[in-house]
């Protein structure tokens, strides 16, 4: 299985022929690896409503016929855009389909897209090809991230490290601890200025600290698991 990161928050997971998009801000992102008619994906995971996540879904969905899956209140304003391949769980949910399934788990946080559709923000974790990915979504540190570990080991672990709207590549190193993946992949850092960071002092941070190593990637890079 392969992550490829496109920029921001944006990552795109494949496996055979399944590929998952997440969070496809790619429109109006500085750092995007690639256009959004460039991608095919079978599958648009949806963290939040924020418009550096919800992006360019409608369009891509549209064009492609992918199967979207995201919180019940913005699936439900999706559906009014004219999607019709949707799935609407809230936290705790899981939905499944033959070679992927995701769970939505919870992330302190807001939620508001551009179309005013306010809900409760969502963490999702992923199984794809044997392996268990977790995208943190946008998220303060607390505790309970320790849970998802819990039941379901965490192979990659996408973990926003930039701080000012979410938390901050300090407390994204407890966060690390707390998930326990054997793999972190930072990300939502050096988009804009107020998220800007150091990467690579987060990468000796977390290495020392806990038993994760993290693979770093530049935009439109792949990790390989």
């Amino acid at each position: 299985m392969d992550i490829r990161f496109l920029g921001h928050s944006c990552f795109e997971l494949t496996d055979g022929d399944t590929r998952v998009l997440m969070d496809p801000f790619l429109s109006g992102n500085p750092k995007a690896a690639a256009a959004p008619d460039e991608l095919d994906p079978t599958h648009i995971f949806l963290t939040h409503g924020h418009p550096d996540h919800y992006g360019d879904i409608v369009d891509i969905a549209k064009r492609t016929g992918a199967q979207v899956v995201t919180i019940a209140e913005i699936a439900g304003e999706l559906g009014e855009a004219g999607l019709e391949n949707l799935s609407d769980p809230n936290l705790g949910g899981t939905v499944e389909f033959d070679d992927v399934w995701v769970r939505l788990v919870p992330a302190w946080h807001t939620s508001t897209t551009p179309n005013g559709t306010a809900s409760v923000p969502a963490g999702m974790v992923v199984g794809l090809g044997g392996k268990v990915v977790y995208h943190l979504g946008d998220t303060a540190l607390f505790s309970d991230l320790r849970l998802v570990g819990e039941r379901d080991p965490v192979d990659v672990a996408l973990m926003c490290i930039g701080g000012h709207y979410t938390m901050d590549r300090h407390d994204a190193v407890k966060a690390a601890e707390l998930v326990g993946a054997a793999t972190v992949i930072p990300c939502h850092y050096d988009t804009f200025p107020p998220v800007e960071t150091d990467s690579q002092a987060f990468k000796a941070d977390v290495e020392s600290q806990t038993s994760s190593k993290v693979a770093i990637l530049q935009p439109g890079e792949s990790f390989s698991l």
